[in-house]
């Protein structure tokens, strides 16, 4: 069994020293969706709801999210982000909203958290923001899709059975 790399040497959680790991470009790229009724579909895709515009609300929400990461997630290293891209793209077949954020650094470590925290948040404040329409939308699917740089290289995930990504 391998060593664990967030407990020390006492049995205590504690963040990895990356203090001798090279900075390097990192890219990290991250997925979900949030399924919901037809009815709250229209209603983000007219921008018709009393709260807003709610993908530029969940854009900015989901930025910011990724850029406060470390403020989250209690052994997450404060990364100094070059680049946070959140996108959305309204599905009919869902229904509802899928997402993506990219996440780009040159830093120690990776910035894999910081791209999931930003689909998640971003998901969260679509939630906050149709609530009024339907209460029992669904978030899914957050994950990572692929990220690069670092001493593990290039990893992506692997297609689920059939070869389409999962809705």
């Amino acid at each position: 069994m391998s060593e664990l790399s967030h407990v020390n040497r006492a049995g205590e959680a504690s963040m990895v020293d990356v203090t001798a790991k090279p900075a390097t470009a990192r890219v990290a790229r991250a997925e979900g969706h949030i399924r919901m009724s037809a009815d709250a579909l229209r209603a983000i895709r007219d921008n018709s709801l009393a709260k807003g515009d709610v993908l530029a609300v969940a854009r900015i929400a989901g930025i910011q999210a990724g850029k406060r990461t470390a403020d989250l997630i209690p052994l997450c290293h404060p990364l100094p982000l070059s680049d946070l891209q959140v996108r959305f793209s309204l599905d009919d077949a869902l229904p509802g909203v899928r997402c993506e954020a990219v996440a780009r650094t040159v830093a120690a470590t990776g910035v894999e958290m910081e791209a999931i925290t930003a689909v998640a948040v971003a998901l969260v404040t679509i939630y906050d923001m149709a609530k009024s329409i339907d209460k029992g939308m669904q978030i899914g699917g957050v994950r990572l899709l692929e990220k690069s740089g670092g001493k593990s290289g290039a990893w992506r995930a692997p297609l689920p059975p059939g070869g389409e990504p999962a809705p």
